[in-house]
C-alpha cells in the first residue's frame, strides 16, 4: 500500500507570468499537492494592455446577460478559472485536484509570516516586450476594488 503525502504549497504570484504559473500550479494539483496562490493581482499577462483589454472586453460579451456564461472580473477568480482550464476539471482527478487551490487577493493575515515559494519558470524577467499586471485588466474591464 502507498502512502501519498500531500503538501501545501504557498506561491506567490507577484511577478510571475500568469499562463506559465498556471500549468505548473496545475501540475503539482495533479500529483496531490494543496497549493495557495497569493498576490493574485499582480500576476503578469504579456502584451500590450490596450490590446489585451479590446481583447477581454470583446470575449466579455459572448452570451446572454440572464443565462450565461457568466464570465468574473476579479483577478482571484480570473487565475482560478485559469487553472481550472488547465485541468481535466470534467473528470473526477481533475475536479479532485481543482478543489486543492486556493488563491487570494493580496497576503491573508495567516500567510504573512509563512515561506513563500516562486517559481523560476515562470518570472517576468523573461518577458522582453510590453506586460500588465491580472489587476490592471481587471480594473480595466469592470472591477471595483474594495479596500
Amino acid at each position: 500500500m502507498q502512502i501519498i503525502t500531500n503538501t501545501t504549497n504557498i506561491v506567490d504570484a507577484d511577478g510571475l507570468i500568469l499562463g506559465r504559473m498556471a500549468s505548473i500550479v496545475a501540475k503539482s494539483l495533479l500529483n496531490g499537492n494543496r497549493v495557495i496562490i497569493l498576490n493574485a493581482e499582480k500576476a503578469i499577462i504579456s502584451g500590450k494592455k490596450k490590446s489585451k483589454v479590446v481583447e477581454t472586453k470583446e470575449f466579455l460579451k459572448v452570451g446572454s446577460p440572464r443565462k450565461g456564461p457568466f464570465h468574473y472580473r476579479r483577478p482571484d477568480r480570473i487565475l482560478r478559472k485559469t487553472v481550472k482550464g488547465m485541468l481535466p476539471h470534467r473528470q473526477p482527478k481533475g475536479k479532485n485536484a481543482y478543489k486543492r487551490l486556493k488563491v487570494f487577493l493580496g497576503i491573508p493575515h495567516e500567510f504573512e509570516s509563512t515561506q513563500m515559494i516562486t517559481i523560476k519558470e515562470a518570472k517576468a524577467s523573461k518577458l522582453r516586450g510590453p506586460y500588465l499586471t491580472l489587476g490592471d485588466l481587471a480594473k480595466e474591464i469592470g472591477w471595483n476594488e474594495v479596500k
